[in-house]
C-alpha cells in the first residue's frame, strides 16, 4: 500500500509542472530560478488553486537573485520543467517596480499588474492541443509591448490548468515571476491594473470547463491585453 502512495504520489508531481527558467534573445538560461524567483512548488510541481491567496501574485519561496534585460518590442519566453502538461490558457502580466525600490524582493501587492499576453483557446473548443496551443508545450513565450516604459519589472507567466476544473475551485494555476529590465521602451501607459489576489474570482467562466457538454465559446479570466 505504501508502494502504490508513493508510486500515486510520484506519478501526478510528474504530471505537474513549474517555470524556472527565462529565455531571452532565444536563449534558455543556464540553471533554474536565476532572474525566475524560486516558486513554492520547486519540488512538489503543484499549482495554486485559491484565486483569493496571496500565492496568485508570484507563488514566491524565496527573493530573486537576478535581472535579466530585454528590449521593448522582443520577444520573452519561460521554460516549462518539463512541459506544460495539463490543456488551458497561458497568460503573461507584468508589474513595474518602483523606482528605488529592490527589484529582488518587490512585492507586487496592489492593482499593479496589466496583462501583456493570452496564449489561449482556438476554435472548435476540445481538450485537446488543437484548442489549446499551449498544451504539452516546453516553452511558452509573449511579445514586450513595444510602447512599454523603460524600467524594472516583474513578468508574471501562469498555466490555468482546466483539467480538474469541473466545479468551482478545480482549477489549477501555475505561476512564476521573472525579473527583467525593459530597455528601448515607449511612453506607454499600460492598464487596466489589476492586483492578485483580486483579478479572478473561482466563479469566474474561464476557471471552468466542462467536459461534456462541450463549451462553444470560451474567455480566459483577467483583463484585456494592453498592446500598447
Amino acid at each position: 500500500m505504501k508502494l502504490l502512495t508513493v508510486l500515486a504520489l510520484t506519478g501526478a508531481a510528474q504530471a505537474h509542472y513549474h517555470f524556472s527558467k527565462l529565455i531571452v534573445k532565444g536563449q534558455p538560461e543556464a540553471a533554474e530560478w536565476q532572474s525566475v524567483r524560486m516558486t513554492k512548488n520547486y519540488q512538489s510541481n503543484a499549482g495554486v488553486t485559491d484565486v483569493n491567496s496571496a500565492d496568485m501574485r508570484c507563488y514566491q519561496a524565496a527573493p530573486g537573485k537576478a535581472t535579466s534585460t530585454v528590449a521593448a518590442g522582443d520577444v520573452l519566453g519561460f521554460v516549462a520543467m518539463s512541459a506544460v502538461t495539463h490543456f488551458g490558457p497561458v497568460q503573461f502580466y507584468m508589474a513595474r517596480v518602483p523606482d528605488g525600490a529592490d527589484v529582488n524582493t518587490w512585492d507586487p501587492a496592489g492593482n499593479v499588474w496589466f496583462k501583456i499576453g493570452s496564449i489561449t483557446a482556438v476554435p472548435p473548443l476540445g481538450s485537446s492541443e488543437a484548442t489549446w496551443p499551449a498544451y504539452n508545450k516546453k516553452q511558452v513565450e509573449v511579445t514586450i509591448p513595444k510602447a512599454v516604459p523603460s524600467g524594472k519589472y516583474l513578468v508574471r507567466v501562469e498555466s490555468i490548468a482546466l483539467h480538474q476544473a469541473q466545479s468551482v475551485g478545480g482549477a489549477q494555476i501555475y505561476l512564476s515571476c521573472a525579473q527583467v529590465e525593459v530597455t528601448g521602451g515607449g511612453s506607454g501607459k499600460p492598464g487596466p491594473l489589476v492586483a492578485f489576489p483580486g483579478a479572478y474570482k473561482a466563479s469566474d467562466p474561464g476557471l471552468i470547463w466542462s467536459y461534456y457538454p462541450v463549451p462553444t465559446s470560451y474567455t480566459a479570466p483577467g483583463p484585456a491585453v494592453w498592446t500598447g
